[in-house]
């Protein structure tokens, strides 16, 4: 290959490379141009680009090139020339595929051309690859390889293998930044060392990327430190393109509010939504965050497309069941697979149009990776759409997206030394060959994570290799000789096998294979917890295909196809990486973003549409959540401001939060800190758990101090030494160390043949921990002060990666320095319940926890998470008055008799004489007369004169607490009586006794009622916090000053004060719910209505839904109304009362798709109209507005529809007669104008009687009128429309605005509560699933808004009335009332019978069926609120009496 600077490709490659090059693409790529030349000048070289730009083919194209010209002249060896190392088995059977194809199409042209051409053959070593093959290779290797860092490892490892490497003349890195980060990446560090070594030259190094930061350390990991300056400079060609590609980028909501958790009907919704993406592009990829959403998600699409149209692909099934999806996806034959990062990395799966990701990314590289997967040719733009389910999730992928449109990176911290790693690597290097002491440590140099190695901790690695791991255990753990003498190191027995067998990076998880029987093939995994707790029978879905156990073995789980039977999910612990710094840098940019924004409402959606990609609903529902947390928090959690929270729980205990968006590495640190922090203060072992964007603490009851202060209980000069003792007893240490002893090879994950069970690796862990560190599994019983660490290289790892890889330690205390010199601000703030922010905190998933209680047993769990208004008069942190005053009655003594009150007496410590009820009056004077109590007199510091009564037994603390009082009579305190030794004590036990009694009380008010200095009690109070035993605070309603309450006391008025806001009832079944509707609707027997004024009652119930037209009269009214009569409805529109027209767009004037144009299509006598309210039009006017902003534009409508319009609207209301005449219509082509324009919500009549007749059908009509011709004669006998018609709705623009137009989104709010007052009038209970017959209704988040503000305002109750719906429910007051009495009415047997156009037709909607269209004429029969028949009306009631005939 030589340099040409006028190829276009910029080298010279051998014709028939070149020729298949010109034929395939369009042109090199700029990556491609500018790698050739680096690499074909033999340079090491790190191409950094974006997705689809080539950079694969950049690195293997010239090796392919110096291929086929040995293989042209004859001189290809039979040996390996090119390594290429892939991070993923998947990404390696890609490359393997894509490979093949140009190897082809060169032999063809070689063919063609009469080019004899030695077969270059490419293979693929990875642990999946079949024995056969692995000993194939090694007979006939590869000239290209291809392998996993790990499968590297064992090559290099094994005698016969190391044979095939030594002829290799390159190494190829994909994907270079997805081991760079983790010990992955040290691991193939060392191992690119060891194949230089063995190879006795230096390979040409080449390394491929899409996404790193910074450039310069990517490259020097490739290279190595040998080949890095001093400066850090590394001796590398860098062919960086930029990361930044132009993507499309949009994030989805639903019409369903997001809240702190997903719920089944918002996860259904967003699975309807992808479907319908699915169908609009060819192939779709739908990302997730873990393996278990995986199979969730699959089978959701599987159950909505056909299972057969849907595949899975993880890390966890095999390799059969990935390639298989892969080769589905790429062929067309499934038009979605559902993925984890398994398809992240370079993998070609063919022309993707779209990618989905459900949850939020946690790296700003896997949104770059994963979108990057669609549009991967050139020239093409990737498109992806995210769906958040929460509201946390939606604000985290808004800034993801926002941080990449600017550019943002993750930096990538690579992992410094790990001596795991490196006890590992020194046991395969000397088990391969015998080194010598200095050449093996300048090897292990030659690493660039190792280059700060020193000699030191090099020679504790190879005494503990040499002696074994402890002293304890002698040497047979031992695997390598160290030769002191002529300092050489060589293997001992066995060394290699463990090297070989239990070697790698990737630490040991609790999986069980799945093996489908007979075939004896593998399926995939499932963690050991699921396999353990399953039995035989069960069924569970793995590659979206369901398998029924039949039986478990030790490791295994042994299944066979259950075909589609519903499965359940397997799990996989501990999948949630925490999330980037740089992305929760974002994230506070964007809380702080919208804060910035808030007093505009416009600008801030205006803001987060245009910067975050977000649609219209999502941004209203992040600027609510932002503005809802400002309500309750005074501000919102950033970077820059982190908040403590702290509110009661359900069970009386306390949850603090922390809010701290530092991301989850930062706040595990963070969280265990704090956690030693009140163990050692405290004395007690709270519960914990940290997420990305915060800290729950659940205190105890002793857990009483200053809120504020929660802020100084970590300090940085104890940092380290409080986090190693919050460590040594959390549960990641164990787990740890049971990683990085099996990758130092301490512990053997196989032994003879076999692989060692996870409960005796666990097992055999513990125990060498105990012979390394026995203190750390010590009795605490014996143990004194904190545990000392010793000093060993294990122990040390684990230590080091406990603090700085599952934490961020320097990063923890970057923010204890900013807090301490007030960069960060700190906020403190008491709530009556968690704010919105604090909801997902307190639902943390397990991987959050902090320690080890189970997930039933955790405290933050007894916080109900109440719904919170902002519009609350008070704000949310306000106790209820009357909740305190009740507590405060109840707190009180309420005394009986004589012992009663001397019981009273006894925790008072002494009580005001004008305190003693006049009730109490006769017990006391008894109490007296018996030396059970007496009177005590002193003047207090005011100068006042006090007297109070005390029981003989507190007289020895009155007398200690106020040595000036003077006792009427002598009084002797009995023997046993409480007798403090200081006076602190004494008024401790005063105070406490008075706060028990008294609720929320100030200290200057206590003080007074004791007689008692405000400093003496202020310092008494003080004490009790300590204790936990008072809290401060504002807790009285529009109280400013502070306030003291007794714990218990407190949380009492919490309770109160949140059952009060809640009225809940116990919910009613669907079946009951039907029952009330019909009475509530007035369908039941012996519920219609009467006369005009029943008919008014109707008319505002059903007002504005749209029905069929001809069905008002003929099923609707007739229903509700006894003996109801057409008239009445004339009456009532020509008295101003009721109106009627359509307020929807019809269908057919709405676009089918984003682009496509509106068609025109003739109304049918169907069409559906409203009656309404003439005085609340407004109301559906404005709705109908709101859903199609631009109305119906006259170019949809027909010529006569037109001119019929332009007279409407030019002459107001006119009779036909008027109409015809004034655009020279005939009266027949004026009236079927007329119904267009009726039918598409354009015009109505004064009355019913005209609309009447337009719905009557030609030959039904009477010759009631005669209306003469136009030009002379006199025309047939026709009925004809009577009364005046005028327009329904002013004359729309012929171009419409825009669809967010501001005054339209002003006014959806106002139209929300309206609609809301409509829909509860109509049904009285509202919720979700009734709005499906609403054309008209707003999206469902604004009439929660809606719903949610009147609740606030005690207008309606919100709660759970209705069984087995989800989502939240409102209802009326009286709605109520009428359930309860549903439900109490014994059940009849009447028949009910709904017309299928009626509104209350929920059949499929509410109650269980296929749906029956509105048009389709029939009747549903219903019984007890449960749908028994449906068909034509003589049909249903032929079966009805036959069955009642046969009953």
């Amino acid at each position: 290959m030589q340099l040409t600077d006028g190829n276009p490709l910029g080298v010279r490659f051998d014709p028939l490379v070149e020729g298949w090059f010109a034929d395939t693409f369009r042109g090199a790529t700029p990556p491609q141009e500018a790698g050739w030349r680096q690499i074909a000048a033999g340079r090491d070289t790190l191409i950094a680009a974006p997705t689809g730009s080539g950079k694969t083919l950049a690195a293997f194209l010239w090796a392919v090139d110096e291929l086929v010209r040995e293989a042209r002249s004859g001189t290809l060896a039979g040996a390996t020339s090119v390594v290429y190392v892939s991070p993923l088995k998947a990404l390696g059977n890609d490359i393997e595929k894509n490979l093949a194809v140009p190897l082809a199409a060169i032999r063809e042209r070689a063919a063609a051309a009469g080019v004899d051409l030695q077969d270059i053959r490419v293979a693929v070593r990875s642990g999946d690859t079949p024995q056969a093959e692995r000993q194939s290779m090694l007979k006939h290797p590869p000239h290209v390889l291809i392998t996993t860092p790990e499968s590297l490892y064992i090559l290099l490892t094994a005698e016969k293998s190391r044979q095939m490497l030594q002829s290799a003349r390159t190494v190829i890195v994909d994907e270079i930044h997805a081991v760079a980060g983790d010990k992955r990446g040290a691991h193939l560090a060392l191992t690119l060392a060891r194949l230089d070594l063995l190879v006795g030259r230096r390979l040409q190094r080449i390394g491929l990327s899409a996404t790193q930061k910074p450039i310069e350390e990517i490259a020097a990991l490739l290279v190595g430190s040998d080949r890095v300056a001093d400066d850090g400079t590394p001796d590398c060609a860098i062919v960086d393109t930029g990361h930044k590609r132009a993507m499309e980028l949009s994030v989805e909501t639903t019409d369903l509010e997001l809240g702190a958790i997903a719920s089944h009907e918002l996860r259904a919704t967003v699975y309807d939504r992808v479907v319908e993406l699915v169908g609009q592009h060819r192939t779709t990829i739908v990302f997730v965050n873990t393996r278990r959403l995986v199979e969730r998600v699959a089978h959701a699409l599987g159950e909505r497309l056909g299972a057969d149209r849907v595949v899975a692909h993880h890390g966890s099934l095999s390799r059969r069941i990935r390639l298989t999806a892969e080769e589905k996806l790429k062929s067309g034959e499934v038009p979605v697979v559902v993925a984890t990062a398994s398809l992240e990395l370079g993998i070609d799966v063919g022309h993707v149009d779209l990618v989905c990701h459900l949850g939020a990314p946690r790296a700003l590289a896997t949104l770059l990776q994963r979108v990057g997967r669609s549009g991967h040719w050139l020239g093409s733009v990737p498109k992806g759409i995210f769906f958040p389910f929460t509201r946390d999730e939606l604000m985290q992928t808004a800034a993801a997206v926002r941080a990449i449109r600017q550019g943002e990176l993750d930096r990538i911290l690579m992992p410094s030394s790990p001596l795991d790693i490196l006890a590992q690597q020194m046991v395969a290097t000397a088990a391969a060959e015998e080194i010598r002491t200095d050449d093996l440590f300048d090897l292990v140099r030659r690493a660039w994570p190792f280059r700060c190695l020193s000699r030191e901790e090099f020679d504790e690695v190879l005494e503990m290799l040499a002696e074994g791991v402890s002293t304890r255990r002698g040497r047979r753990s031992a695997h390598l000789h160290h030769d002191r003498v002529q300092e050489r190191v060589r293997g001992r027995r066995g060394a290699r096998l463990a090297a070989i067998t239990s070697g790698g990076a990737i630490p040991e998880t609790a999986d069980y294979d799945v093996i489908e029987d007979p075939t004896e093939a593998k399926v995939g995994k499932v963690n050991e917890d699921f396999a353990i707790e399953s039995m035989r029978g069960d069924i569970f879905l793995l590659g979206n295909h369901s398998w029924r156990i039949r039986r478990v073995e030790a490791g295994k789980v042994r299944v066979e196809d259950a075909g589609q039977t519903p499965p359940t999910i397997p799990f996989w612990m501990g999948e949630a990486p925490a999330r980037t710094r740089e992305l929760s840098q974002a994230v506070s940019d964007l809380r702080q973003a919208v804060l910035d924004r808030l007093s505009d409402p416009e600008d801030v959606v205006a803001f987060l549409v245009a910067e975050c990609g977000l649609d219209a609903s999502g941004a209203q529902q992040l600027a609510d959540y932002v503005a809802a947390t400002v309500a309750v928090l005074g501000t919102v959690p950033t970077c820059e401001r982190v908040v403590a929270e702290r509110f009661f729980d359900e069970s009386g205990g306390m949850q603090l939060v922390l809010h701290a968006p530092f991301g989850g590495a930062i706040n595990r640190a963070f969280g265990l800190a704090l956690r030693k922090s009140f163990c050692v203060g405290f004395d007690f072992e709270l519960q914990a758990a940290a997420t990305d964007d915060g800290i729950v603490l659940s205190l105890g009851e002793q857990h009483s101090f200053p809120l504020d202060g929660v802020f100084g209980m970590v300090r940085r000069h104890r940092l380290d030494d409080d986090l190693i003792q919050a460590v040594l007893q959390a549960p990641m240490f164990g787990t740890r160390w049971r990683w990085n002893a099996s990758r130092a090879l301490a512990l053997l994950r196989h032994q003879g043949g076999k692989k060692v069970p996870m409960n005796i690796q666990r097992m055999r862990a513990e125990d060498l921990l105990a012979a390394v560190f026995p203190a750390q599994l010590g009795c605490g019983d014996n143990r004194t002060g904190p545990i000392e660490p010793i000093d060993h290289p294990l122990v040390n790892e684990t230590l080091d990666n406990c603090l700085h890889e599952a934490m961020d330690t320097e990063g923890l205390r970057a923010v204890l320095k900013r807090i301490d010199a007030g960069e960060i601000r700190t906020v403190a703030v008491e709530t009556a319940a968690p704010s919105q922010m604090a909801h997902e905190l307190l639902n943390a998933y397990a991987y959050a926890f902090l320690d080890d209680a189970p997930l039933e047993e955790r405290r933050a769990r007894a916080v109900n998470l109440r719904r919170t208004d902002a519009s609350l008069a008070q704000g949310i942190g306000a106790l209820d008055q009357a909740a305190i005053d009740e507590v405060r009655e109840q707190a009180w003594p309420d005394v009986r008799d004589a012992d009663e009150l001397h019981d009273a007496l006894e925790g008072f410590g002494w009580l005001p004489l004008d305190e003693v009820s006049p009730e109490w009056r006769g017990w006391l004077d008894e109490l007296v007369a018996t030396r059970r109590a007496t009177i005590a007199r002193w003047v207090a510091h005011d100068g006042s004169a006090r007297v109070a009564v005390v029981s003989a037994e507190r007289s020895l603390v009155m007398r200690r607490a106020l040595p000036e009082a003077r006792f009427d009579g002598h009084v002797e305190a009995p023997r046993g009586s409480p007798d403090p030794a200081e006076e602190e004590g004494a008024l401790d036990g005063v105070v406490r006794g008075w706060m028990q009694c008294t609720g929320p009380i100030t200290t200057a008010e206590l003080a007074r009622r004791l007689g008692l200095r405000t400093t003496a009690v202020a310092a008494a109070l003080a004490r009790s916090e300590l204790d936990g035993c008072a809290l401060r605070g504002r807790f009285t309603p529009g109280g400013t000053d502070e306030e003291w309450c007794e714990r218990r006391l407190l949380a009492r008025i919490h309770r109160l004060t949140l059952g009060r806001l809640r009225r809940e009832i116990d919910p009613v079944s669907i079946a009951d719910f039907t029952r009330y509707l019909f009475r509530w609707q007035h369908v039941a027997p012996g519920t219609q209505l009467h006369g005009r004024d029943g008919l008014a009652t109707i008319v505002a119930q059903l007002h504005g839904i749209e029905l069929p037209a001809p069905a008002w009269e003929r099923s609707v009214f007739p229903s509700r109304i006894h003996e109801y009569a057409p008239g009445l409805l004339d009456d009532l529109c020509f008295s101003g009362v009721a109106a009627w027209g359509r307020f929807s767009p019809p269908a057919a004037d709405v676009a089918s798709g984003p682009g496509q144009r509106r068609r025109r299509t003739a109304p049918t006598r169907n069409a559906p109209l409203a009656v309404a309210l003439r005085e609340e039009l407004g109301v559906l006017l404005t709705a109908a507005a709101l859903r199609e902003p631009g109305g119906v534009a006259s170019s949809r409508l027909s010529r006569a529809a037109r001119d019929v319009l332009d007279v409407l609207g030019r002459d107001g209301a006119s009779f036909l007669g008027d109409v015809a005449r004034a655009t020279g219509l005939l009266p027949t082509a004026a009236e079927e104008a007329l119904w267009e324009l009726v039918a598409r919500g354009l015009v109505t009549g004064d009355g019913f009687a005209g609309l009447r007749t337009l719905l009557t059908p030609d030959d039904k009509r009477r010759p009631e009128r005669r209306l003469r011709a136009l030009r002379g004669g006199r025309a047939p006998a026709r009925t004809l429309p009577v009364g005046r018609w005028a327009l329904l709705r002013p004359r729309a623009a012929e171009v419409a605005p825009e669809p967010h137009d501001a005054r339209l989104e002003q006014r959806s709010d106002d139209n929300a509560e309206a609609m809301a007052r409509v829909l509860l009038r109509r049904y009285g209970v509202v919720l979700r699933e009734l709005t499906v017959r609403e054309p008209l209704a707003p999206p469902w988040r604004s009439l929660l808004a809606a719903l949610r503000h009147m609740e606030a305002r005690g207008e309606i109750r919100g709660g759970r009335f209705v069984s087995g719906l989800i989502g939240e429910q409102f209802a009326l007051p009286e709605a109520v009332e009428a359930l309860r009495a549903t439900r109490r009415q014994p059940d009849d047997d009447a028949i009910v019978l709904i017309a299928s156009a009626d509104p209350l037709n929920l059949v499929g909607i509410l109650t269980p069926g296929a749906r029956v269209p509105a048009t389709s004429g029939q009747v549903i029969a219903f019984q007890r609120g449960v749908p028994i028949e449906v068909g034509d009306l003589g049909a249903v009631r032929s079966r009805l009496q036959n069955h009642a005939q046969g009953a």
